[in-house]
Parts: C-alpha cells; structure tokens; sequence
C-alpha cells in the first residue's frame, strides 16, 4: 500500500485570503491566528495576499478572483455568520459554503473554509484562534497534497 505522508511544509507556498468584514472581531482575530500560523510553517510574509469583502456571500467571487489569477496555491476564506433572528443566516452561510466549495472544485486550488457559523458570538469567539490556526494548517496541507500526487501521477 502506498501512502502520502501528511506535510505541513509551507516554504515556497503562496496564500490567498479573503478576510470578511462583517463580524469584523472575528475575522481580524482569526486573521492574526492564520497569518502566525502560515508564518511558523514556513509561508513568507511576501507570499501571502489578504483582501477584505463586506460579509460572507462575496467571499466565493473574491476566492474565484484571486484564483483565476494562477498566482497562489492555496486560498483561505476568513469570516463569521452568527445566527440571528432571522432566516438569513441559513441563506447567508449555506450559499457561501457552497459558493466556496464550487470555486475550489472548478478551479482545482484549495479553499481552506474558516466562515464560522456559529449560534452567538461566544461561540465565535471562542474559535477564533484554533480555526486560524486550522485553516492555515488545512491550506498548506492541501498544497502538498496535490504536489505529492502530481509527482506520483505526472
């Protein structure tokens, strides 16, 4: 049995981040966890891009955006829904999942998916720095990942 070992290697690995600003606490902190993570496993400071977008249904557009430009190898969706009284928390957070999924699928870059959705802000705030953390650990992986097929399978 062959197996492809877990690499968490992030030199020469560069970054894409869209940063919602709705809920703005959440994504500066999560943000700051992501940024300090990618910089432990190697990414430069230099080979990361971050962009903002109001909330969490532009984040799939900015992620197809940057990934049309061929220039990073990994992306990073950064945000939080937080449930109100309304329906539109399940609008806002199954559309932007899939938004986010479908940009990865069709462009064949991963998309490391941090748009918390969360019942109220403790919740979020209480994620904020392991889902940073997670996404950057998730979207190095992922690079490495499809590196270490190619090689297999060229």
């Amino acid at each position: 049995m062959n197996e492809i070992p877990v690499s968490l290697e992030g030199a020469g690995v560069s970054v894409g981040i869209v940063r919602c600003r709705f809920n703005e606490h959440v994504g500066l902190g999560m943000l700051a966890s992501c940024a300090k993570r990618l910089h432990e496993l190697g990414v430069a400071d230099d080979s990361i891009t971050v962009v903002t977008v109001p909330g969490a249904l532009e984040a799939p557009l900015a992620l197809q955006m940057l990934a049309a430009t061929g220039s990073y190898d990994s992306l990073i969706a950064l945000g939080a829904v937080i449930r109100g009284e309304t329906y539109h928390f399940e609008i806002v957070s199954n559309e932007s999942s899939a938004g986010i999924s479908a940009v990865a699928l069709d462009s064949g870059i991963p998309i490391a998916n941090g748009i918390l959705t969360t019942e109220n802000d403790a919740q979020a705030d209480a994620r904020i720095e392991q889902k940073g953390r997670d996404c950057a650990e998730a979207a190095i992986e992922m690079v490495n990942l499809g590196r270490a097929i190619d090689k297999r399978h060229p």
